[in-house]
C-alpha cells in the first residue's frame, strides 16, 4: 500500500468537501463572483511567489499551458463560478453531492467517447452512482430545492469532469507543480472578473464568519488542495487518484450538516451510501482494466 498516496487523497477528499460549506457562507455575506475572483487572485499570487522562491520558472512545456488554460477556465471560472452563484439559492450539502458526480461523468465520456474498456462491474457502479444523485434529487425538489441552482451545478460537474481529463498533461512531468496551480487561479480570477463586473454590486458583510470562511477557502481549497491533487495525479495517475472523490459526498454532507446544520434524512443517508459505493466500483473497475 503507498501510506503517502492514501493520506494525501484522504487529505484532497476532506479539503476538497469542506469547500462547500465554507462556500456557502461566503455567499451569503458577499456577491459570489467577486468573492471568487478575489480569492484565485490571492491563492494565485501566493503560489507563485512560491514557486518563484523555490525556483520554479515559468517555461512550462505546451501540454502543461494548455492545461493551465482549461483547468482555470473550466475547474475555476466554470466549476466553481457556477456553484458559487448557485450556493445563493441551494444547500452545500446538496451542491456537494452533485459535484461528486464528477468522477462519474469522466468514466461516462472515456467509456462512450474514449472508447475505454469498463469491465460490467464499473457499468453496474456507474449506473448505481447516477441513480443515488436522482434519488438525492427527486427528494429535496419535493422539499423545494431551486432547480436553477440544481441545473448549474449539474453544468458545473460537467466542466470539472472537462477538466479532470486534462489533468494528467499538467502533471506527467512532476516539474513546476506549484507554478501552474498558481498560474491556472489567475486564469479563473481574469475570467470571473469581467461577469462578476457586469452582473453584480460590491458591497461585503464583513461578519467574523465571512472573513474566516474566505481565508480558509484562499488557502485550503483555493491553494492547498489543488496542489495536493495535482501531487496525487502525478504518483498514482488520474485513474487511481480520482477513486477518493468517492469520499466526497460523504464528507461534503458530514461537514454541512455539522457546520451550517442542514437537514440530513435518511433518503439522504442512503443516495449518499449509494454514490459512494458507485464511484468506488467505477474507479475500481477502471484500475483493474
Amino acid at each position: 500500500m503507498d501510506l503517502r498516496a492514501l493520506v494525501m487523497g484522504l487529505t484532497f477528499a476532506l479539503i476538497w468537501s469542506s469547500a462547500f460549506t465554507s462556500a456557502r457562507i461566503i455567499v451569503e455575506a458577499a456577491p459570489p463572483l467577486y468573492s471568487l475572483a478575489a480569492r484565485f487572485l490571492i491563492s494565485g499570487v501566493i503560489g507563485i511567489s512560491i514557486a518563484l522562491a523555490l525556483g520554479q520558472r515559468f517555461n512550462l512545456t505546451r501540454n502543461q499551458w494548455r492545461a493551465v488554460i482549461i483547468f482555470g477556465l473550466c475547474q475555476n471560472a466554470v466549476y466553481l463560478g457556477l456553484n458559487f452563484v448557485a450556493m445563493q439559492w441551494i444547500e452545500a450539502s446538496l451542491a456537494a453531492i452533485i459535484a461528486s458526480t464528477m468522477p462519474l461523468l469522466v468514466a461516462l465520456a472515456n467509456w462512450t467517447v474514449f472508447k475505454e474498456r469498463l469491465p460490467a462491474m464499473g457499468i453496474f457502479g456507474m449506473v448505481a452512482g447516477f441513480a443515488g444523485v436522482a434519488v438525492i434529487m427527486a427528494q429535496r425538489f419535493g422539499g423545494g430545492a431551486d432547480p436553477l441552482g440544481i441545473a448549474l451545478c449539474l453544468i458545473a460537474a460537467v466542466a470539472l469532469a472537462a477538466a479532470t481529463l486534462t489533468v494528467k498533461s499538467a502533471s506527467s512531468d512532476g516539474g513546476n507543480l506549484l507554478m501552474i496551480v498558481g498560474l491556472q487561479m489567475i486564469v479563473g480570477a481574469v475570467a470571473l472578473l469581467f461577469p462578476a463586473m457586469a452582473l453584480e454590486t460590491l458591497s461585503i458583510d464583513w461578519t467574523l464568519p465571512f472573513i474566516l470562511a474566505f481565508i480558509y477557502t484562499t488557502l485550503m481549497p483555493g491553494l492547498a488542495a489543488t496542489l495536493i491533487w495535482f501531487l496525487l495525479v502525478g504518483r498514482i495517475g488520474p485513474t487511481r487518484a480520482a477513486t477518493y472523490h468517492f469520499l466526497n459526498p460523504v464528507f461534503g454532507v458530514a461537514i454541512a450538516f455539522v457546520f451550517l446544520s442542514e437537514r440530513l434524512s435518511w433518503i439522504d443517508a442512503l443516495g449518499v451510501a449509494i454514490i459512494a459505493g458507485g464511484i468506488l466500483a467505477v474507479q475500481r473497475a477502471r484500475i483493474k482494466a
